[in-house]
């Protein structure tokens, strides 16, 4: 099927099919692979399932950060400030915003949205309440957190998190299952014109706060199963904007039509690991997971299931919006370097000996046998998993892909029930968030419970130690000594096993549209995967000009 989906792509591309008419103003963007859409716009759980873009286009947070310009843009808020000890963080919300019912913005609705973290922990994915003692609405535009101690990341994680109405969630029994059918909220776009099983469209908040924005009149999305589908609409100017892996992109997309056909990769996207459920022996063994790595040829991987568009990870793990962060003595680590002999050395150190056959045998005789979970449709990714499996196979080990779709493949990841799993990282203005889901003991879940992230289940009170220092100072240099200090530490103990940062996917049709991000005028990230700086994006389209 994929050869003959590609067969089409290429005649598609060789033929220049002109794109059918579509409704003016109406901006079709590919960012899930799903076979049918379920109705789910609830922004506060993260296992919900949501609908792109609630979390950062119907919601809206405070204030985003864009790591392709390094800084931060005041949104719902205009500002902030500490306390002279540290301890408590005001923002000054913008006046004049409304809810898309006409309901005024205030104050209280963020004090709101942080309380029902609290009394639900099922919605406290980042652990806010572990570092925030209070939060309270000192007037209409001022929200004032009050923190247990001294935590400065926190600003990020309160400025970034969507804020809901308090007088519809109010009334709603359990916030943590309600799909929120009919949104109210702050975005540009809020109102569910159409929802279908294979098609869904939402229309623009007729109270947004922004003047004369958004000037798109609506967002559609088609339900596209894979990758291969997806792109085929995407070539065949169905799409406007997309986030999808496009096989050799440059020759079946943007040659197409040189002149409205972008694509823009930045290695920004979150480093892809194969995760070891750390919970289950020998995965628990740092040599374990060593020579699982050191079995990986991540040149001959990014090649064959990347097209190249992306770099082995170094022993950091970071990606390249970390660059200036990255510590070079702990880049250089040579656990993921590929060295097969190495690898079975580190092996037999653990007691997994080879037998006769050639396989790798636990204590009990049996052969050393690790699925690995990958969602089905991400077509870049299942190749990944086919070079995993294959590689892991010259060690010994008995390594077989499995594919889910993706709700049943992101359950399991959730509650750590897996053997090996192929993922993402969480990420933020700094590498501290990164690391603080990788290595704190803060992390961790215990099987059966849905995790943010640290889905492979692994804390350090090390690593732990050196992140709650970095935690109590904004002091740069320190900032800076202490994440270099996290990163050997990490190098040490590889509780991950990081294959490469992800390109941030993004691929754009100006046909229609201007407006677009690019390497050019970088004010956002192209791709719509990016929250939240895709509301950036949102914000900056408009129909082009007949």
């Amino acid at each position: 099927m994929r050869v003959a989906l590609w067969a089409l792509t290429l005649l598609l591309v060789a033929c220049k099919v002109e794109p059918r008419p579509r409704p003016p103003g109406v901006l079709f963007v590919s960012v899930e692979q799903q076979s049918t859409w379920v109705r789910n716009f609830n922004p506060l759980f993260a296992g919900a399932g949501a609908r792109w873009p609630t979390r950062a286009g119907v919601y809206e947070c405070l204030e985003i950060f864009s790591p392709a310009v390094g800084q931060w843009t005041p949104w719902l808020a205009t500002g902030h400030a500490w306390s002279e000890d540290r301890r408590t963080l005001r923002f000054t919300l913008r006046p004049g915003v409304r809810w898309s019912d006409g309901r005024p913005f205030t104050a209280d609705d963020v004090a709101f949205t942080f309380q029902l973290l609290e009394q639900h922990a099922a919605l406290d994915a980042g652990g806010v309440w572990r570092f925030v003692e209070d939060v309270r609405a000192e007037d209409a535009h001022t929200v004032a957190f009050q923190f247990s101690r001294v935590y400065i990341p926190g600003f990020a994680e309160l400025a970034q998190q969507p804020i809901v109405p308090r007088h519809v969630w109010e009334k709603v029994a359990d916030p943590v299952t309600f799909t929120n059918p009919q949104p109210v909220a702050t975005g540009p776009f809020t109102e569910v014109t159409v929802f279908r099983n294979q098609v869904y469209e939402l229309g623009r908040n007729p109270y947004y706060w922004q003047p004369g924005k958004p000037a798109v009149s609506a967002l559609r999305f088609l339900a596209f199963p894979t990758n291969d589908q997806a792109n085929l609409a995407l070539v065949e100017g169905e799409v406007d904007w997309a986030g999808n892996f496009v096989p050799a992109v440059d020759r079946t997309f943007v040659a197409r039509d040189p002149a409205h056909h972008g694509r823009w990769f930045p290695l920004y996207g979150s480093t892809v690991f194969l995760y070891p459920n750390t919970t289950l022996p020998p995965l628990d063994d740092v040599r374990v997971r060593k020579a699982l790595s050191m079995a990986l040829d991540r040149e001959r991987l990014v090649e064959i299931a990347m097209y190249g568009y992306t770099r082995p990870a170094d022993a950091t793990a970071l990606n390249d919006a970390y660059a200036t962060w990255r510590d070079a003595d702990a880049a250089q680590g040579a656990w993921v370097k590929h060295d097969l002999e190495a690898a079975k050395r580190l092996l037999d150190e653990a007691g997994l000996k080879e037998g006769p056959d050639g396989l790798r045998r636990k204590a009990d005789g049996q052969p050393l046998a690790l699925d690995i979970e990958v969602v089905g449709g991400w077509s870049d990714w299942v190749r990944a998993g086919q070079v995993v499996a294959r590689d892991l196979r010259k060690l010994g080990v008995q390594a077989q892909l499995r594919t889910y779709e993706f709700g049943a493949w992101y359950a399991r990841l959730q509650k750590g029930e897996f053997q090996l799993a192929i993922s993402w990282s969480l990420d933020g203005p700094t590498p501290y968030t990164f690391y603080k889901w990788q290595l704190s003991p803060r992390t961790v879940r215990p099987v059966g419970e849905v995790a943010a992230s640290n889905w492979h289940r692994f804390g350090d009170e090390e690593a732990d130690e050196l992140l709650t220092r970095f935690e109590r100072t904004d002091a740069e240099d320190a900032q800076r000594a202490l994440m270099a200090a996290v990163q050997r530490r990490y190098s040490e103990l590889a509780p991950s096993i990081p294959l490469f940062p992800n390109p941030s996917w993004g691929e754009s049709n100006s046909r229609r549209f201007t407006g677009f991000p690019t390497e050019q005028n970088p004010y956002a990230r192209l791709s719509p995967h990016a929250e939240p700086d895709s509301l950036l994006v949102l914000t900056s389209l408009a129909p082009r000009e007949p």
